[in-house]
């Protein structure tokens, strides 16, 4: 059973136009007055909404910005912050915002690598989510409920609470909110074995554009397929989504090892591409390359560090056996093996020391947050050793962007890439982060490693995916293609949808024509709805 309560019926509000409200310049007052007539009370108005004038708005809008390029004196703000309480307050709001005529943008975790659920050109409200943060865990059954607040931080302190033997095949970094997250797809050290975070839902609830709460049964399977990795924030708000866990061992094992340009770690990382999808699918190995100063002869000079970073489902016993047999270049000894249990890989993983508590995993903010800018590819091909070499050169020539290489195979080359809107599947050896962190704010400095990340991307063209060259959703990229002040049209939207999605973009057109005609639920990369002249009184779906 949900752990979110059904209303008893769809309330019904009164949309009131303009002139119904008392003369005000206030936005603040008119959406107030708003929220009233559809039925809120003022006790709780005062609780959730926040304009400019409140003491307390910009800590609100503050608390969830996780990268400050969007954060400055010159970033735009929203009008109205509404942080409900719950589903009323969210019925409420998406009709106000439209009786309004204001963009609404949608947050709950604020990890949207271009800012897009707090950030926008044209007047907006944010609807941030991070009070819906219950989580309900069946040991039994082996599922959760986890409305889309929550961070995965949460979640997997919850499930370890009820079991040890159960986890979730979802994100390292642990203050990332659930809604984005999942509805992008999703994906961490464990899709190998278990596929994405979206490839283990089983139900969502959703409130769509008229207000109305759903779930799987009442939306219907187009509309569930496309929030299962086409992005919520086309389509509705997410609330929740009700999961299927898995069975992790009691004992997993991790390490990090690290190699130089001058030790070879060249010649590893081009065998590492020939194991990387194929190897045993109880182990991911990442791979982080970073242009870094040299040590020892080269000491003075910049080299290329590559740092291979494992979880393994099992004993270093059994790891060390996969590892001699597929990967003997690497080099691994015992001594570079951890043996934990998977929630302390956890927290290995987002960077704690091994004294630290689980509980840490309660907390919601992220040690920093800096400046940041990041990009994806997909590899289907080798990059053969001499262009790995070039690689290698181009970031010592431009000084700061690395890159993250994450595996694919086992799990993720046996889902059609049609069965979820996320279409990187079968073929793919590996996806790669172009990343880039800087902590001071300087606009020249924003335009220095933007640029940098920008030619890196150009550089990589002919060693990555084409037709179209693939992008991750969730890795969120204005570069690759935005829309006309978030009014898109389905031409504007082909251009970064076939990226994100493939083939199944069109499906997911189809989909957002039959839930939401109009385009209430917008911003710079959803999905558009087709034209209503192009409809020919056909109805979306599939």
């Amino acid at each position: 059973m949900s752990l979110f309560l059904p209303l008893i019926s769809l309330l019904c509000f009164c949309l009131l136009s303009s002139s119904h409200f008392v003369a005000s310049d206030s936005n603040y007052d008119k959406f107030s007055q708003c929220l009233e007539t559809n039925s809120i009370p003022d006790d709780q108005i005062s609780k959730i909404l926040y304009s400019k004038g409140n003491s307390s708005f910009n800590s609100v809008l503050d608390a969830y910005v996780r990268n400050r390029r969007f954060n400055t004196s010159s970033t735009s703000k929203p009008v109205i912050i509404v942080t409900p309480l719950s589903i009323t307050h969210v019925q409420a709001t998406i009709l106000c915002t439209k009786n309004l005529g204001l963009q609404l943008k949608i947050r709950s975790g604020g990890h949207d690598y271009e800012g897009i659920s707090y950030v926008s050109e044209s007047p907006f409200v944010i609807l941030d989510m991070f009070n819906f943060r219950n989580i309900s865990i069946d040991v039994e059954n082996e599922t959760a409920w986890v409305q889309s607040g929550a961070t995965l931080g949460e979640l997997y302190y919850r499930i370890w609470e009820q079991s040890k033997v159960l986890g979730f095949p979802a994100g390292v970094c642990t203050t990332v909110g659930i809604g984005g997250h999942i509805s992008g797809g999703g994906y961490g050290a464990m899709l190998r074995k278990f596929g994405l975070a979206v490839d283990n839902l089983l139900d969502a609830q959703v409130v769509d554009v008229k207000g109305r709460v759903l779930d799987r049964s009442s939306m219907g399977e187009d509309l569930f397929w496309a929030i299962s990795g086409g992005g919520g924030a086309s389509f509705g708000v997410i609330l929740g989504y009700k999961i299927k866990l898995v069975q992790v061992p009691k004992i997993v094992t991790v390490f990090r090892v690290e190699k130089r340009a001058e030790e070879n770690a060249l010649e590893i990382v081009h065998r590492w591409q020939d194991i990387a999808d194929k190897i045993d699918n109880d182990l991911f190995i990442r791979v982080l390359l970073q242009p870094v100063s040299g040590k020892g002869k080269a000491k003075g000079q910049k080299t290329i560090r590559a740092t291979f970073i494992a979880l393994f489902l099992g004993d270093s016993n059994r790891l060390m056996s996969v590892m001699n047999g597929q990967f003997p270049e690497l080099g691994l000894k015992k001594t570079d093996c951890l043996e934990m249990s998977w929630i302390r890989s956890v927290l290995w993983w987002a960077n704690f020391d091994n004294t630290t508590s689980e509980s840490v995993l309660l907390n919601r903010n992220p040690d920093s947050v800096n400046f940041l800018k990041r990009k994806s590819d997909y590899v289907q091909t080798p990059i053969p050793k001499d262009g790995l070499e070039s690689i290698f050169k181009k970031m010592v020539e431009l000084g700061k962007t690395g890159f993250v290489f994450n595996p694919y195979g086992g799990k993720m080359g046996e889902i059609p890439e049609n069965e979820k809107p996320f279409p990187h599947r079968a073929g793919i050896i590996y996806k790669i982060q172009y990343s880039v962190n800087w902590e001071d704010e300087d606009p020249a400095l924003d335009k220095k490693y933007i640029a940098e990340t920008r030619e890196l991307y150009k550089f990589m063209t002919p060693f990555v995916s084409k037709n179209p060259r693939q992008a991750f959703l969730n890795y969120r990229d204005l570069d690759i293609g935005t829309t006309s002040n978030g009014k898109n049209s389905y031409n504007e939207g082909e251009v970064f949808g076939s990226k994100y999605f493939k083939g199944n973009f069109d499906r997911l057109v189809k989909v957002k024509t039959m839930i939401d005609p109009e385009n209430f639920f917008r911003n710079e990369q959803s999905i558009p709805p087709l034209p209503v002249r192009s409809l020919g009184g056909r109805k979306g779906g599939n």
